[in-house]
C-alpha cells in the first residue's frame, strides 16, 4: 500500500502546504485561520495559529527557498508571512479585488506569486524594494468567469490558468525590473505583461486544475473538467497539451469514473490525478507519447474471468472507501523543489479533515511503468 501516514487534524481542511524541509505543514480548518503543525517523534504538535483574515482561507503556499507563507482568502486580501524571532509576522498585500481570492502559488524564483479570483482576474504580486511593500498587477478582461487554478512555468514568466468558463489559458507575466528577458529573441517570455499566449477551448464544463511538466521541456499542460451534474452523456476527461504555442497538440483521455479536481506530475511521463473518486489515479505516457489511465493507487489486481459478479462488485466498491471519505481537492508534492521525480506526496479533503501521505517508492512493480 502506498499510504504511509494518515492523520485527521480537523473536521474539515480547505487547503494545505508544506515547509521546505517537510517537517511542518500549514492548513486551513475551513475558517479564517491557518494552523501550523510540526512532526514530533510519533505525533504532530501544533506550533502556531495564524489569525489575520476575516473569512475562509482559500489558498496557502509555502516557499521552498525563502521560507515565507502566502495566504489568500474570501475576504479578497492576501498576506505574506515571515518567521521573525519564532513568530510569524504578516504583511498585507492589497489585491484590489471585488470578489473572493480562490487560489495562490509562488513563482519558481519566489520573487512573485499569482492569485486567482472570483472577479475573473489574476493578480501577479511582487515585492517593491524601494517602497518596502508588496504590489499587485492585474490581468483583467481575459477570463469570462472565476479563475480556479494557476500554475507557473519553470521559466518564471509564463502562467497557466483554468476557469469555470471551461478554458485553459497561458499568459506572460513579465515585469520590468523583476524578470529578465529570455535570451531567445521572440520567445513568449518576452511578451508584455498580461498578453495572452494561448487559449485552449477544450472543456464543455468547469475546468479546475492545471500543471506544467517538471522541467517544461515538453511544454506539457494538463487540465480537468468538473461535471456540474452527473447526468448520462457527460464524461470525465483529462487533457495533455504538448508544444504550447500557435499550434498546440492536445490529447484527451476519457476515463470511466468521477471527475478530477487536482493533478501532480510525478515525472515527465506520469501524472497522479485526484478528485471525486476519493482515491488517487495514475495516468502515464507510453514510448510514443500517448497518455492513458493506468490504475488507482492501491487498487487490487483484477480477479480471474471466473470470479463471481459479487466479487467484482466488491472490488470496485472498495475504491470509494479507502483513505479518504470524500472528494480529494488537493495534492501537494513532498519532494525537493526542482526534483525531476516526485516519490512522495500528500492529499487532503475538505470534508473529512484528513491529511494523507503517500509514497510511490515501493510501487514500481505494481504500477508496471517507468517513473
Amino acid at each position: 500500500m502506498a499510504v504511509v501516514d494518515v492523520h485527521r487534524f480537523a473536521e474539515s481542511i480547505t487547503c494545505h502546504a508544506w515547509s521546505p524541509d517537510h517537517s511542518m505543514f500549514a492548513f486551513c480548518p475551513n475558517n479564517n485561520e491557518v494552523h501550523i503543525y510540526k512532526s514530533s517523534q510519533d505525533h504532530w504538535e501544533m506550533l502556531h495559529v495564524l489569525e489575520k483574515h476575516d473569512q475562509i482561507v482559500s489558498g496557502i503556499d509555502w516557499s521552498s527557498k525563502s521560507n515565507k507563507i502566502v495566504t489568500v482568502s474570501h475576504d479578497r486580501n492576501s498576506y505574506v508571512w515571515s518567521l521573525e524571532g519564532g513568530e510569524w509576522v504578516p504583511t498585507l498585500v492589497i489585491l484590489r479585488l471585488n470578489r473572493a481570492a480562490l487560489c495562490v502559488q509562488w513563482s519558481p524564483k519566489e520573487n512573485k506569486f499569482a492569485v486567482g479570483s472570483g472577479a475573473k482576474t489574476v493578480c501577479i504580486c511582487y515585492y517593491e524594494q524601494e517602497n518596502n511593500w508588496w504590489v499587485s498587477k492585474l490581468i483583467r478582461k481575459r477570463h469570462e468567469s472565476s479563475v480556479t487554478n494557476v500554475a507557473w512555468h519553470p521559466n518564471n514568466v509564463l502562467l497557466a490558468t483554468t476557469s469555470t468558463d471551461g478554458k485553459c489559458r497561458v499568459f506572460s507575466t513579465f515585469i520590468k525590473g523583476v524578470d529578465t528577458k529570455d535570451s531567445k529573441a521572440g520567445s513568449p517570455a518576452e511578451s508584455k505583461f498580461g498578453e495572452q499566449i494561448l487559449q485552449l477551448d477544450l472543456s464543455y464544463s468547469w475546468a479546475f486544475g492545471v500543471k506544467w511538466s517538471p522541467n517544461g521541456f515538453y511544454n506539457t499542460l494538463s487540465h480537468f473538467l468538473r461535471i456540474c451534474n452527473l447526468c448520462i452523456g457527460h464524461s470525465s476527461m483529462i487533457y495533455f497539451v504538448d508544444d504550447v504555442g500557435p499550434s498546440p497538440l492536445a490529447q484527451s483521455v476519457a476515463f470511466r469514473d468521477l471527475p478530477l479536481r487536482d493533478v501532480l506530475f510525478i515525472s515527465e511521463k506520469m501524472v497522479i490525478g485526484v478528485g471525486y473518486d476519493s482515491n488517487p489515479m495514475i495516468f502515464a505516457a507510453d514510448d510514443t507519447g500517448i497518455w492513458s489511465f493506468i490504475k488507482y493507487i492501491g487498487e487490487k489486481k483484477a480477479e480471474s474471468s471466473s470470479a463471481s459478479y459479487s466479487s467484482q462488485f466488491s472490488e470496485a466498491f472498495t475504491k470509494f472507501y479507502g483513505v479518504h471519505d470524500n472528494c480529494i481537492n488537493s495534492i501537494v508534492s513532498l519532494s525537493k523543489a526542482g526534483s525531476p521525480k516526485v516519490m512522495r506526496f500528500s492529499t487532503s479533503v475538505r470534508l473529512d479533515g484528513k491529511i494523507a501521505i503517500w509514497d510511490l517508492g515501493n510501487m514500481q512493480e505494481e504500477i508496471g511503468h517507468q517513473f
